[in-house]
């Protein structure tokens, strides 16, 4: 998951002002255009906080016990599904080489990192500060309570520590449109295996056209 941090000031040119990453075990439920378009107050990340009003999982929040809370201080931990990242003051501020530095000294020690690029970001937030985006912007059953549900801008389904309950099998209880965009993809993806099998001609055909290539 290195990319999604070390290395934006050179993967992309130089005229992308702007990048957005939303996972893809996310639907989202609203115009991107209006993440893409927020003010990040000249910080270099927009991040969404993570979720705090599901008292189911309060025992697993680590980020509010032992090293994460007397690192942080009272600096929030961000997940990492869904963020903004403003790629001219990203180059302009070095932000590349700094978390690259920083990596390079947590990464001796093979008990940190666990989540690299939520935790390496998060843990260069007194070097580099992140914007807090609004919770809407991520919800997920996980943290999430389920008043905060009808606001949801995106909905992820990041795993539940108590139930583990599988991803496609959660996506179908927790998001009403799951269904019909499955079979959307799943529609398309008839139709272009159709369409290959029609090129490419019946089998026999096929092993005719590629006897007489060879000769």
């Amino acid at each position: 998951w290195a990319y999604k941090v070390l290395f934006l000031d050179v993967l992309f040119p130089m005229d992308v002002p702007k990048v957005l990453f939303i996972d893809a075990d996310q639907v989202v439920r609203a115009d991107v255009r209006e993440l893409w378009d927020t003010d990040l107050k000249g910080n270099v990340y927009g991040w969404v906080p993570m979720g705090d009003t599901n008292p189911d999982t309060e025992g697993f929040r680590f980020w509010k016990q032992g090293y994460w809370k007397n690192h942080l201080g009272d600096l929030k931990y961000h997940i990492a599904a869904l963020y903004v990242v403003d790629l001219v003051e990203f180059r302009r501020q070095s932000i590349g080489d700094s978390l690259r530095g920083i990596y390079n000294q947590l990464s001796r020690d093979p008990n940190s990192l666990s989540n690299l690029e939520q935790d390496l970001v998060n843990f260069a937030q007194h070097n580099v500060p992140i914007f807090s985006l609004p919770d809407e912007w991520l919800w997920c059953e996980t943290w999430c309570s389920q008043e905060a549900k009808p606001k949801a801008k995106t909905i992820d389904l990041c795993q539940n520590p108590l139930t583990k309950e599988p991803k496609i099998v959660m996506a179908k209880r927790i998001i009403s449109e799951w269904q019909t965009y499955h079979d959307d993809v799943q529609h398309f993806l008839d139709e272009v295996s159709a369409n290959q099998t029609a090129v490419a001609g019946p089998p026999g055909q096929r092993q005719g056209l590629a006897g007489r290539a060879e000769l």
